[in-house]
């Protein structure tokens, strides 16, 4: 294979790897009707659908990071690829407990996806990370927004197996993609080269790292806002004296805004300065939305802007966590070894952050101090930005 094709493949594997990293988690909420009516599904166990991925993340995003640096990125994202789509068809069966051990499957398999591919794409493309990571988080991005909106519309027509089954299809197609870029001989092998004045470099933990620590609090932070806001938005909005179609439609507004902003800020952060004013789109687009929510009454263009705001946000905190894995490391190994620290401890909170919030309202019967509390977390991670960014690289004070 020339090395044009192969670069080529390698950048339709990104687009395909990419499509399979959140799809299977938002395919799913359409569906739970048809899951409860014909599985048995209680209501009371639908949430882990959502929560058992998160704690998959959680759990393997380290080991992912650390098979990728000592074995190679692309062999362990073959594996990973591998475990999500049996993950994807072991959910078919029409069983609950299929269902939940697919999904945790499918959890490990996606973990391993967003873990390595910021590590793959600085290992292949080191001088156009910033256009490549925009492919994946695009894809990424665009296909879970289409399984949102279509995944209960297909299932209507072919059944829910069938449009379980056919959404599936992604992960064993990019699994093909991937098989035949790993065999096709992989770039170089895991660098193990060292500096004069360093450890070798596969003797490197990022655990040790303070500003690692703060680039893992920074990621837990935008997981906890992203999915508790996915999970209470439409709720907050009813409570406010919309609809549930409205609320659907603001809901289903803030997880698309976000698309420019997720095609843009990798080359953004390439400019100088980028990195702050992605900084502070982030935390100023976050802080902009919950206020516009705390206005009372159900005025619909204050929280159409206030949608479009979060959405802006979401899009921003996430893609600027993939550029600081990239841009404040060295090697491939070391942003696999960041990438799955923070990931690790930033699902944590993903998975609790709902739980907490939706707990803190059945306790205060309101909305209003749980927005505040956020609002501090959004001052928080904002803060956390700017540190990050001040700094050069996670071992420079080791």
């Amino acid at each position: 294979m020339s090395k044009r094709k192969r670069t080529w493949l390698v950048v339709l594997g990104l687009v395909l790897a990419g499509a399979n990293l959140r799809m299977p988690i938002t395919m799913m909420p359409p569906l739970l009707p048809n899951l409860k009516a014909e599985i048995g599904l209680p209501t009371s166990l639908a949430g882990l659908l959502t929560t058992i991925p998160l704690l998959a993340f959680a759990l393997a995003s380290p080991l992912m990071g650390r098979f990728g640096a000592r074995h190679g990125s692309e062999k362990v994202l073959v594996m990973a690829l591998v475990i999500l789509s049996l993950g994807s068809y072991l959910r078919i069966i029409p069983s609950v407990w299929a269902l939940f051990i697919g999904t945790a499957a499918l959890g490990i398999g996606i973990a391993g996806g967003n873990v390595l591919l910021p590590a793959v794409i600085k290992e292949r493309f080191p001088k156009s990370i910033a256009g490549k990571t925009t492919l994946y988080t695009t894809a990424q991005v665009l296909v879970a927004s289409l399984g949102t909106a279509t995944s209960g519309i297909i299932a209507a027509h072919i059944g829910i197996k069938g449009s379980m089954g056919l959404f599936a299809l992604l992960g064993p197609i990019a699994l093909v993609a991937w098989l035949v870029i790993w065999l096709s001989g992989p770039s170089r092998k895991p660098a193990v080269e060292t500096k004069a004045d360093a450890r070798p470099l596969v003797d490197r933990t990022p655990w040790r790292s303070p500003l690692a620590w703060v680039i893992l609090a920074y990621f837990g932070m935008q997981s906890m806002l992203y999915y508790s806001l996915l999970t209470w938005l439409p709720s907050i909005w009813q409570a406010a004296g919309f609809s549930a179609m409205v609320a659907g439609n603001l809901a289903t507004l803030f997880q698309l805004s976000g698309m420019p902003l997720t095609m843009t800020v990798p080359l953004i952060a390439e400019r100088k300065h980028g990195l702050a004013i992605v900084n502070g789109i982030a935390g100023g687009g976050f802080a902009l939305g919950i206020l516009g929510i705390l206005v009372p009454g159900a005025n619909l263009p204050i929280n159409v802007i206030s949608a479009v705001c979060m959405g802006l946000a979401t899009a921003a905190s996430f893609s600027i966590c993939i550029v600081f894995f990239q841009k404040r490391t060295t090697s491939a190994a070391d942003t696999a070894r960041l990438s799955g620290m923070a990931q690790s401890g930033g699902y944590l909170f993903a998975a609790i952050g709902p739980v907490a919030l939706g707990a803190l309202n059945g306790l205060l019967h309101t909305w209003t101090p749980i927005v505040v509390l956020v609002l501090v977390v959004i001052f928080v991670m904002f803060t956390a930005g700017l540190v990050i960014i001040r700094h050069r690289n996670i071992y420079e004070n080791l």
